[in-house]
């Protein structure tokens, strides 16, 4: 609803009189020295007007700077403001428009005063930034710009006063731009999307609803006469209704002994349309246009006259709602809830007490009224609202538990988030201690590929330079897209957030594509080569791993992001999986022959043999399979089943010689704690050479079966030969990657055919 001010009062030369206008201020302490300041602020502000219509009172005119410093004031003193502040409300239009200066003001009213006129002017250029199509794209909606303006604002404003100025002059600034169609929108713009949320969440409801109805009229003019047509309809029963509520609810009160009062709650245009828009409901149904407000003593009596008025009358589901147990984020407390009233009418109810209602008129300034005299001493209370609105403003538990959160939220804004410009006047959002160069990767990743150097406020910055809230940055940028390699050295201190490391380090691997294929293929061929792995395909591999092609395989393994240990866990799942698939066939003689049971699997340890029933196993000396690797069986005539690796050049050519023989096995649940294996190193000879390699083993619990060596002396190398129990292909892996590291090792490798 739109607010109607009275005139100013007008001496008997029809100008304003200042004395009077003083004395009537509301919330103001009247003393021979507030009056005096006032006065003094007033003739200053008068002396450097831009019009000599000083005798102008009708609202709803274009004011001057005189007039809106005027009733910037009366908006603060009804705030319970302090006297520095609505000085500095009285000067700021002078100020800003640059007929006299911060100095000026600071030798006459005092350094207080002009740094609030300093920081009111500050939050004012960071609200009438405006970014482009381009920009918005790249650094999000228009909603999170928002935010970050008002999170921006938070880490600025270091005095709440600030704040409250600021949401003051905008308040002046919509009542003024009714008839100027030209500004309208814009004003109406920037206080609905930014102003109109402070106060919010400032918990300054009268401010609040004042400017959501007057952006609302300007930017939906149709929907807002639509509504406000509706209300007025219906505006004469209405206060009957209520009247006759109020008369009833007070007797009630009166009889069960709790003082208090009750009164006429009038709904905001734009709540009854935003209510409509979020619940897709008609003017019909929105249950508080009828709305009384109970204000009590204290607590008790609030959940008291919550059970009178469900006495009187029949609750709605659901349309109870307890913000005195659970308040809202910005401290609102009070009890609301919708019944169906006298005549089956709808009527909601909102109980509280005086305290509460203070609260939710007022917000943070209530809040110092409720804390004492200290409002503008500077003392320890003063840093308590200081705290409580930061608190506010960045979500934090309202518990207004003063002496704890005024360094807590210091240290949270402080190491939370920095909020900087664009060259355009964006904001940007990034980490606590940001470089130019995690900026220039914030705002587009090419910038970021392209910078050479940074600007900070118009002044040339090394990149290693600590970004601080509200500095406008400026890239300079190179012909070519070229970051170095250096700025990923976390040391030299180019990038400190995560994003712009990744964004550089993926430059670096796409440019390196090439090359991180050849070293990739390198790597995992050498790997499986050493574990005699070489009839796997890698492509299988590949798909087995999630990569879409071979090649993007191999770029992982070269650039690191993945080691050869993942690809042959890989391999294994495949050697499974095709354990599971692969059958041989029988011919039906051996099958006659051998078989008198009923077919079976048969379990011999740590091996699984299909169709024969319980078969001595044993692993075959010529390859020594392990678990991971493809199997296969071979019925022997005296030993039982010899299990061999399916690459095996004797079990190759027993496939070919005696097919029938051949039987399917696999590796079963139960595995044997070690298996042998051969394995074959190579090494410049050097003394201790084998000391160094039997301590390795001895250190990674390794049996040594059996050992082989000699020593070349023309080439100055030697061989060994170790058979070794190992646990599988894994543990095999790891164990041949630190014999490799040992000094003068040539090479090392598992041998598959030990007569090889």
């Amino acid at each position: 609803m739109v607010q109607v001010r009275d005139a100013y009062p007008l001496n008997e030369l029809g100008k304003v009189d200042i004395i009077r206008w003083i004395e009537r201020l509301p919330g103001l302490e009247q003393t021979p020295e507030n009056h005096q300041r006032l006065l003094q602020a007033a003739e200053f502000a008068k002396l450097y007007n831009n019009t000599q219509e000083e005798g102008m009172a009708i609202w709803g005119e274009s004011y001057n700077r005189f007039f809106t410093g005027l009733e910037m004031a009366e908006i603060l003193a009804d705030l319970n403001l302090d006297i520095d502040t609505l000085v500095a409300a009285i000067l700021y239009r002078t100020v800003r428009d640059g007929v006299q200066t911060l100095d000026v003001v600071a030798k006459q009213f005092g350094k207080s005063v002009a740094q609030l006129i300093e920081g009111v002017a500050q939050m004012a250029a960071i609200t009438q930034t405006k970014a482009t199509t381009e920009t918005s794209k790249v650094l999000g909606s228009k909603q999170a710009q928002q935010e970050h303006i008002r999170k921006m604002l938070v880490a600025l404003v270091d005095d709440v006063r600030v704040a409250l100025i600021k949401l003051a002059e905008r308040t002046c600034a919509i009542r003024a731009v009714k008839n100027n169609e030209q500004r309208r929108d814009k004003v109406a713009r920037e206080v609905f999307e930014v102003y109109a949320p402070l106060a919010h969440r400032l918990g300054i409801g009268h401010i609040k609803w004042e400017l959501e109805d007057l952006s609302f009229r300007y930017l939906e003019p149709e929907e807002y006469k639509r509504i406000a047509k509706q209300l007025d309809e219906r505006r004469l029963d209405r206060q009957q209704f209520i009247k006759d509520v109020t008369l009833q609810l007070e007797q009630e009160m009166q009889q069960a002994g709790i003082e208090g009062e009750v009164n006429g709650r009038v709904k905001h245009i734009y709540s009854i349309w935003r209510k409509m828009q979020r619940k897709k409901i008609d003017f019909s149904e929105v249950y508080d246009i009828r709305a009384v407000r109970i204000l009590v003593k204290d607590t008790r009596d609030c959940y008291a006259m919550l059970g009178i008025v469900h006495t009187l009358w029949k609750a709605i589901p659901n349309e109870f709602d307890d913000y005195i147990a659970l308040p809202k984020e910005n401290g609102y407390r009070s009890l609301h809830t919708a019944v169906i009233g006298p005549n089956a009418k709808i009527l909601e109810v909102q109980i509280r007490t005086y305290e509460m209602h203070e609260q939710s008129e007022f917000g943070v300034c209530a809040h110092w009224q409720y804390k004492g005299a200290d409002k503008a001493s500077g003392s320890e209370g003063y840093e308590d609202k200081i705290a409580w609105l930061k608190q506010v403003l960045d979500d934090h538990d309202n518990s207004y538990n003063f002496g704890a959160v005024a360094e807590e939220m210091a240290h949270d804004i402080a190491q939370d988030k920095i909020y900087v410009f664009t060259p355009d006047g964006h904001v940007v959002e990034l980490a606590y201690g940001a470089t130019p160069l995690d900026f220039a990767y914030r705002v587009h990743t090419e910038v970021g590929h392209s910078c050479r150097g940074a600007k900070v406020n118009g002044r040339i910055v090394p990149l290693t330079y600590t970004l601080q809230t509200g500095q406008q940055i400026e890239i300079i940028t190179g012909r070519e897209a070229e970051p170095s390699r250096e700025w990923l050295r976390p040391s030299l201190g180019y990038i400190k957030t995560p994003k712009a490391r990744a964004k550089v380090k993926a430059w670096f691997n796409q440019r390196d594509r090439d090359k991180n294929i050849i070293t990739g293929r390198t790597l995992l061929e050498r790997e499986f080569r050493r574990l005699s792995m070489s009839n796997l395909s890698f492509k299988a591999v590949a798909e087995e791993m999630g990569f879409p092609t071979l090649e993007d395989l191999y770029v992982a393994a070269g650039s690191g992001d993945i080691g050869a240990s993942q690809a042959l866990k890989a391999a294994q799942r495949l050697q499974a999986k095709e354990q599971q698939t692969t059958q041989y066939e029988l011919s039906s003689s051996w099958h006659h022959e051998l078989i008198s049971a009923p077919k079976s699997t048969g379990k011999s340890g740590e091996i699984e043999v299909s169709g024969v029933g319980n078969l001595l196993t044993q692993m075959a000396n010529c390859c020594k399979p392990l678990p991971g690797d493809l199997i296969g069986g071979y019925v022997t005539l005296n030993r039982g089943v010899s299990v061999h690796r399916q690459d095996c050049p004797q079990f190759l050519h027993l496939q070919d010689i005696e097919k029938e023989r051949i039987i399917e096995v696999s590796w079963g649940q139960k595995q044997a704690a070690t298996y042998p294996v051969d394995i074959r190193i190579e090494a410049y000879d050097r003394e201790g050479l084998l000391r160094d390699i039997t301590t390795l083993l001895a250190s990674e619990k390794v049996n040594v079966i059996a050992t082989q060596s000699r020593s070349d002396k023309a080439s100055s190398t030697a061989q060994m030969q170790l058979t070794i129990e190992i646990s599988g292909i894994e543990w095999l892996s790891r164990l041949l990657a630190r014999i490799n590291q040992l000094p003068n090792i040539i090479s090392v490798h598992r041998i598959v055919d030990s007569n090889a």
